[in-house]
């Protein structure tokens, strides 16, 4: 008797092992298949996050580039061309001033591609507005800063420039006019897609924007007539 129980027990317990390799067995299989569909999962989830973070930076992007040259001013005087500038990677214009906090009055913006570090990258900076010497203005003088990044790789962009018969030009040099629309194209650079977008210049290109510098020294000198009697 004592003998047929001791086996018993043996057999009891080589079973209960077998039942514990069996499912740490069957655990390592189940951890294993999670983890292999949990991978997949977070790397479409990663690529999915990064696709909607690139989409809302182009679309900032395209409402900043479209709200900007829109607004491009015609500013001139009789000595001096209207500031324009426009090259497939940039462009140099003036505008009203933007931002709640700025006082009224008018600005020089460049939005340009630039390399840094971290490889291409479209970037937005400013400057006061000041008057410029006569004759063709030079954008080199003027003191640009506060830069902004736009965009950044895998986009890339190309400016085009439409004159008053609607042909589109790769640049834009000072001719005394305004382009009447400007077009940016931002090129996906990894996927190999293009964003095409324009924005309309409102200005009427006819008829210039008086300097304000200009009418503030007209304002300073004596009329005829009412001087001191």
């Amino acid at each position: 008797m004592i003998l047929r129980y001791v086996g018993q027990r043996r057999a009891e317990h080589g079973f209960t092992l077998i039942e514990a390799l069996v499912s740490l067995a069957l655990m390592g299989l189940i951890l294993g298949a999670l983890a292999s569909v949990t991978g997949q999962w977070l790397r479409n989830w990663n690529r999915g996050i990064i696709r909607a973070q690139r989409n809302e930076q182009v679309a900032v992007a395209l409402d900043r580039l479209a709200a900007d040259l829109s607004a491009a001013d015609y500013v001139t005087r009789s000595d001096n061309m209207p500031l324009f500038r426009g090259t497939e990677q940039g462009v140099v214009f003036v505008r009203s001033v933007l931002g709640p906090n700025g006082r009224p009055g008018l600005e020089f913006v460049r939005i340009s591609e630039v390399a840094d570090s971290r490889g291409p990258a479209l970037v937005r900076m400013r400057a006061p507005f000041m008057l410029l010497p006569p004759g063709d203005p030079k954008t080199d003088l003027i003191p640009f800063a506060d830069p902004v990044v736009l965009l950044r790789a895998p986009y890339r962009i190309n400016f085009a420039y439409a004159a008053a018969d609607g042909k589109w030009f790769s640049a834009w040099p000072s001719s005394g006019e305004l382009p009447t629309s400007v077009r940016f194209d931002i090129r996906d650079v990894a996927r190999g897609t293009v964003i095409s977008s324009a924005a309309r210049i409102r200005i009427e290109t006819g008829v210039p924007r008086p300097d304000p510098s200009g009418q503030q020294q007209e304002a300073t000198q004596p009329q005829p007539g009412k001087g001191p009697t």
